[in-house]
């Protein structure tokens, strides 16, 4: 193992075991909250100063709007923690270019330029800390819709005119290096897109690494995003996925999945597509069941709160976790594959191999397809006891076939835990 890749391995350690965080889009966005001038903008909510091609001086007046009185730090800590989610990553500048903490870098931001006046970051920071839940920030370093400089709006700014490098070397790694020393501990550093100059990239990556040397680096600090056989995480500490993407198979490498609860990132009002808890729960074990974490999105109001469906949501999640967590912290991809038509899917530790059964077999039988030589079960049962003791399972061919009684414990998700000899 090469020094880098020890580093890596302690850094990402905590992140291995989480398994499943909070990601928060919140910005001014969340005024208009996806309708402008009486139209509703089509795309996601945090995109509508591009999508809508507002101009800079109009959007900036937002600013003076935007007073989250009910905003709680605590009160957000506490809904993380009963979902069972073990990180927050929360924008600390979106590609509209607003600075949702105190910069010295541009009066462009919460303190300085909204009736709020107060640093919403500096507030999570210290309500996670007390609660010992790890914080992260997103920030974008490519896109930015504000700075005359920054890559993406073609509306307000001759894009031929624009110098990207002075942009990145003069704003966006002086800002990241307030966030990293102003916030710290910063568990992730979370960017977008990608740089799309080399030399930029690698910059960046160093001056985390001497800054903050524990901050995880996302991987759209420069790697690809595309299909399994093509990913890499290039400069960064983990591969992300693009954005609601789950893998078709198992990674051999650490990644993560950015999802939303509904269809949008940043709080769009009239968006009540949500995803069920029973989904949510599926999606998780999907994913960790692959050796993945997931991140998983809410959009604050411009009042300073999360959307009840999505607490409701977070909430009977988490109920679930804490009975059946032992499944997902820490566990990883299993060392046998899944056919696609199975109604079950695995998670893994070593020596546990946790079935999380779908779809409750009719006829008393579970069946653990071409299981032979992959695992040496000594002892089969429900991780939820209710008494059921020890389960009875049997060898047919290749296949492990367990009995189960008529109805689950569990109508989303029962889990039946391997233990192996």
């Amino acid at each position: 193992m090469t020094e880098y890749e020890y580093d890596r391995d302690r850094r990402i350690a905590w992140w291995r075991e989480a398994r499943f965080g909070m990601f928060i889009h919140w910005g001014l966005y969340a005024i208009p909250a996806g309708v402008w001038k009486g139209r509703c903008i089509p795309g996601v909510g945090e995109w509508i100063m591009y999508n809508a091609r507002i101009s800079v001086k109009e959007y900036e007046k937002l600013t003076k709007r935007f007073n989250p009185i009910k905003f709680d730090a605590r009160e957000w800590v506490r809904i993380t923690k009963d979902a069972g989610m073990k990180y927050i990553v929360i924008t600390a500048k979106h590609h509209d270019g607003f600075c949702m903490f105190d910069t010295k870098y541009t009066d462009y931001n919460i303190v300085k330029a909204t009736p709020f006046g107060r640093d919403p970051l500096e507030e999570l920071r210290e309500a996670s800390k007390a609660e010992g839940l790890k914080l992260g920030f997103y920030y974008s370093q490519t896109f930015d819709w504000h700075h005359p400089d920054g890559m993406g709006n073609d509306w307000d700014y001759d894009l031929s005119k624009q110098n990207f490098a002075r942009y990145f070397r003069e704003y966006v790694e002086p800002q990241i290096e307030e966030l990293l020393t102003n916030y710290k501990p910063v568990a992730v550093l979370w960017l977008d897109i990608t740089t799309p100059i080399p030399e930029l990239a690698r910059e960046l990556r160093d001056m985390v690494r001497r800054l903050s040397p524990e901050t995880i680096i996302s991987g759209r600090i420069g790697g690809r995003v595309g299909r399994p056989a093509t990913l890499s995480r290039g400069l960064a500490d983990y591969i992300s996925m693009g954005d609601n993407q789950i893998p078709d198979r198992k990674i051999g490498d650490d990644w993560e999945v950015p999802m939303t609860l509904n269809d949008t990132w940043g709080y769009k009002s009239y968006d009540h597509n949500w995803k069920s808890p029973g989904k949510v729960i599926q999606i998780l074990v999907e994913v960790v069941g692959k050796g993945g974490n997931l991140l998983l999105n809410v959009g604050p109001t411009a009042e300073g709160e999360i959307p009840k469906p999505s607490v409701d949501i977070l909430l009977e999640v988490g109920r679930w976790l804490r009975i059946n967590g032992e499944s997902i912290y820490g566990a990883g991809a299993a060392p046998l594959d899944m056919p696609n038509d199975a109604p079950y899917r695995f998670t893994y530790k070593p020596g546990k191999l946790y079935i999380h059964v779908f779809g409750w077999p009719w006829d008393g039988e579970l069946r653990i397809f071409d299981a032979e030589g992959k695992i040496k079960p000594v002892e089969a049962y429900f991780l939820e006891d209710r008494g059921y003791g020890g389960l009875t399972y049997k060898w047919s061919g290749r296949d492990l076939v367990i009995e189960v009684p008529e109805k689950p414990l569990d109508p989303i998700d029962t889990v039946i835990v391997l233990e192996e000899g």
